[in-house]
């Protein structure tokens, strides 16, 4: 009998001791696996085999399980005491980014970041993909203080593609303007600056906009924009007391809505922007008739399609009618003032005039007649760009009334390579401003080797003197020699573009652009090292 208890299967209790504790575990998992509980089924283990027998099996054998895999989950007291150390150990810095970071930056300083950015590059797109980022970032970019010069285009506008029609076109803009209803009122309170591009149809909408939400306005500029009524920009003008620039170049204006506009706006009247057309001589006529007392700055340029056809602009009248110019530039078109009679007094001249740029590819008509006619009131000048201007000689540059001129501008226009006739009386020039010029364009000159020998000698070499010294020299297409070339790099330290290209007197290699001062340096370097070449 005892043989037979001793030979007895004995019933498996989990958790019985310590060792053995990972076969146990997959035991467990067979155990649990086999003879759930609840499934009315108990196991039996004996040496070789393990028997499923039917019934809930003792009770007794299944509490002692059920305590012992409560056992090993609960930790033990040591483990318990190592995890309370562990908590109160602060935990190392995990590597990654930051997801609060932008939200701790103080509104002040994001204020300041976003202002650096939107003077580079211009509120859009930035601030737009900026205000995704967290609710402290929208709060940043939404400020109207950084909407303050704004560049509005419809998508896809002056970019014609396959499929595109004007009707699509015009959707875009119909699309866009639905987006300014809201952004105008919200984010341009206090805008100061801005530029439609390529709008075709919808501009008196947005203009009326801009009437209602942008009191602050300073300067609007229409970039080939169709359909701008004298209405809109009259009720522009009313509507902000601070617009004093106008940029209409490359638009359908028509000449009765500028004349409103500067009849309106009157003596507040800054600077303005002009494209030559027919309708130009209507908005001239309102300037000479006194309507823009204090205006700064007056551009006429050509459009695209330009025509030859020339425009007149009487001198004197100009001078009286806009006193205050500072800037005047007649670009790229046949500039033909009204000729000077005996009769006729000379005009009052421009006392204030800084720039003058009558730069174009035939400028035939501007002689030292008209020039000396421009600039006999102006001493302050210190820009001229007379690019084309074959007619003028130095003996006519020499006498005008200007003492510091820092730009002069003799050269070719644009990409052209016609060679003027040649010329004596540089060093007229050089000499009466060697202590005053920082630029210096003799492209294309006929100058003789001798004739800028002497012209490029008046520079002096004082590197420590109070008067600026020369910095851009552009002698492309010139007979410079290559002496020459040394003693004026090596007389002005401060040189830093230079410009040799097609000058035929100097060795190979060296007929190219240099900028910079280490370029410049270089180029003496190899002058002086060079051989001479054969006359």
């Amino acid at each position: 009998m005892a043989s037979q208890v001793a030979r007895r299967p004995e019933r498996r209790v989990r958790g019985a001791s310590p060792a053995g504790a990972r076969a146990r575990s997959a035991e467990d998992w067979w155990w649990d696996r086999l003879a759930p509980s609840g499934s009315e089924y108990h196991l039996l283990q004996s040496d070789s085999m393990l028997l499923v027998l039917p019934g809930p099996g003792p009770a007794r054998a299944r509490a002692q399980r059920r305590t012992a895999r409560r056992a090993q989950r609960l930790p033990t007291p040591a483990a318990r005491a190592g995890a309370a150390k562990a908590r109160a150990r602060p935990a190392p810095p995990q590597p990654g980014p930051d997801p609060g970071w932008g939200d701790r930056i103080p509104l002040e300083i994001l204020l300041q970041i976003f202002g650096l950015l939107v003077a580079a590059d211009g509120p859009m797109p930035f601030l737009g993909r900026a205000a995704r980022v967290c609710r402290r970032w929208h709060e940043a970019a939404s400020q109207p203080a950084l909407w303050h010069t704004v560049t509005l285009s419809p998508p896809l506008a002056g970019r014609p593609t396959k499929g595109r029609t004007k009707a699509s076109g015009a959707k875009a803009e119909e699309k866009l303007l639905a987006s300014l209803e809201w952004l105008m009122p919200s984010r341009f309170s206090q805008l100061q600056k801005l530029t439609l591009i390529h709008w075709k149809s919808q501009v008196h909408p947005v203009l009326k906009l801009v009437s209602e939400s942008c009191p602050r306005l300073t300067f609007l500029k229409l970039s080939d924009c169709h359909g701008v009524t004298p209405d809109a920009l009259l009720t522009l003008a009313r509507a902000c007391p601070q617009l004093h620039s106008l940029d209409i170049q490359h638009s359908m204006v028509e000449s009765t809505a500028v004349v409103s506009f500067l009849e309106e706006v009157g003596p507040r009247m800054r600077k303005l922007w002009l494209t030559c057309s027919p309708q130009t001589t209507a908005i001239l006529g309102a300037l000479l008739g006194g309507c823009c007392p204090q205006l700064r700055v007056l551009e006429v340029s050509t459009g695209i399609n330009h025509s030859n056809t020339p425009l007149q602009l009487p001198v004197e009248a100009l001078q009286k009618g806009c006193p205050q110019l500072q800037v005047l530039r007649l670009l790229n078109l046949t500039w033909l003032p009204k000729p000077c009679g005996r009769a006729v007094t000379p005009g009052p001249g421009f006392p204030r005039l800084e720039e003058l740029c009558l730069a174009g590819p035939t400028c035939s008509s501007v002689s030292n007649e008209a020039l000396g006619r421009l600039l006999h009131g102006s001493p302050n000048l210190r820009l001229l760009d007379l690019r084309g201007c074959s007619r003028i000689t130095p003996a006519g540059l020499h006498g005008l009334p200007c003492q510091e001129l820092q730009q002069l501008h003799l050269g070719l226009y644009g990409m052209s390579d016609r060679l003027t006739l040649p010329k004596e009386g540089s060093p007229l020039l050089t000499r009466k401003w060697c202590h005053t010029l920082r630029e210096l364009d003799l492209s294309g000159q006929g100058f003789s080797e001798k004739d800028l020998e002497q012209a490029l000698a008046a520079f002096p070499g004082t590197p420590g003197s109070s008067h600026p010294a020369l910095c851009s020299l552009n002698l492309r297409g010139t007979r410079v020699t290559p002496s020459t070339v040394s003693s004026v790099i090596s007389s002005c330290p401060g040189l830093l573009y230079l410009n040799l290209e097609s000058c035929r007197c100097l060795p190979r290699g060296l007929k190219r652009t240099y900028r910079g001062p280490e370029e410049v340096q270089w180029c003496l370097e190899q002058l002086l090292t060079s051989p001479p070449s054969p006359s």
